[in-house]
């Protein structure tokens, strides 16, 4: 379906090559200041043609609210939002007539519907994320203001490039002391998701924040453009000051709905919360995340590390949320390829087109803004749950074990 969600609902419109993209949100509350400019920050950091890194389409992607707003001021009723698309080129892909693309969605669609979009991908292009994008950029300003939440994603890895983000493997003779001196990441990649702000992100085109890394990640890019070819990677999002008690266990636990948000993304493989595969290869041991009290003095638990993610038993818990997304390589390529048409005849197929050689510095807001709707239609989810127990009379008569400890009142200044 193109709509997502369940309080917070967004339903996506349009094609790579129809005349307008957008969406109508559904859910918002009332009294948030809110303008076009709020929104097209994202959008601009989405948009393609923005450099040599990316497909040279030159969509300016500018974005117009249709309704529920007035004076700056949403009204609570549903908000349309709306895109227009200018610099289409549906005879680029005339090829596409003859030859489903390899690894893309135009087999499956036509088997599914018995008709597709004659150019462009129709809905599973990566237009259709313009969308997601505004509709992620509202939410995110509600987050922000009502909660102090941070998202920021980054570009984690190219092809085989990657961040340093785990320290070196001991060699292993099967002692199990040797295991458990293993740290499922380096305290320097665990700095860099505290710190990480989309300032320093997009200080450089690929959208990774470790200048050597980036550097190489440029010139791999550059060689599969220049090949007429594409290559993939892995988008790492961090989210902070987030709300404990977020997630609805048992088959709609939290990071249950964040891998069905990420893994609707266009050309997406792979999603891992937390120390994901990594935190396979360590013991319960080390990898387990012990309690201590929260600083401040205002009562509750933190932990010590954090390899669950900000997430445990499908439910926040109050630390910071880390997952990693995987890209597949783009499928449209100008390279020369071996295929069939749609009858079964073998051929040669080379697409045209303006395509991203790598997608992942232009799926980085788009991840972000996936993780926003997730966090605001749990946090309406949960605040409902919340509002319809105060209403009820207080019980008294259940064991400690039961019931949260009342908090500590922090210390007078």
């Amino acid at each position: 379906m193109s709509t997502f969600g369940t309080l917070f609902r967004v339903t996506t419109y349009g094609e790579s090559h129809c005349a307008s993209v957008g969406c109508i949100v559904d859910g918002v509350p009332p009294g948030l200041r809110l303008t076009d400019a709020d929104i097209q920050v994202q959008l601009s950091r989405r948009r393609p043609g923005q450099s040599n890194l990316t497909t040279p389409r030159d969509e300016k992607d500018l974005v117009r609210l249709q309704s529920g707003i007035e004076h700056g001021v949403t009204l609570g009723t549903p908000i349309g939002l709306l895109v227009q698309n200018q610099d289409q080129r549906p005879h680029d892909y005339s090829e596409t007539d003859f030859y489903p693309r390899p690894s893309h969605a135009d087999w499956t669609y036509l088997q599914k519907y018995g008709i597709k979009a004659s150019s462009g991908g129709g809905r599973s292009s990566a237009r259709e994320t313009i969308g997601r994008v505004a509709a992620g950029a509202i939410a995110e300003k509600y987050l922000k203001e009502a909660h102090g939440v941070e998202i920021v994603a980054f570009v984690s890895s190219v092809g085989k490039i990657h961040i340093p983000t785990t320290p070196p493997t001991p060699p292993s003779n099967g002692d199990e002391d040797e295991d458990a001196a293993t740290d499922v990441f380096t305290p320097e990649y665990l700095h860099l998701l505290k710190t990480i702000t989309r300032e320093i992100v997009d200080k450089d085109l690929t959208r990774c924040p470790h200048a050597e890394t980036a550097e190489k990640m440029t010139q791999r890019i550059i060689r599969a453009k220049e090949s007429h070819d594409s290559i993939g990677g892995t988008v790492t999002c961090v989210i902070r000051n987030v709300p404990s008690g977020l997630g609805e266990p048992v088959f709609d636990k939290l990071e249950a709905h964040l891998a069905h948000a990420m893994l609707s993304i266009p050309a997406t493989k792979a999603f891992e919360v937390g120390s994901g595969f990594k935190g396979t290869e360590v013991p319960g041991s080390r990898h387990n995340d012990a309690f201590i009290a929260r600083e401040g003095g205002a009562g509750g638990l933190a932990t010590t590390t954090n390899w669950s993610g900000g997430i445990q038993g499908g439910i926040s818990n109050g630390q910071d949320i880390y997952f990693k997304v995987g890209f597949k390589s783009p499928a449209t390529i100008s390279k020369e390829q071996a295929t069939a048409q749609y009858d079964g005849t073998p051929g040669t197929l080379a697409a045209r087109g303006r395509h991203d050689p790598c997608v992942v510095p232009r799926a980085v807001p788009i991840v972000e803004a996936m993780a926003a709707l997730v966090l605001m239609d749990q946090l309406f989810i949960q605040n409902s749950r919340v509002a319809a127990a105060t209403l009820l009379p207080r019980v008294n008569t259940l064991p400690p074990s039961m019931v949260l400890p009342p908090r500590t009142p922090a210390p007078e200044q």
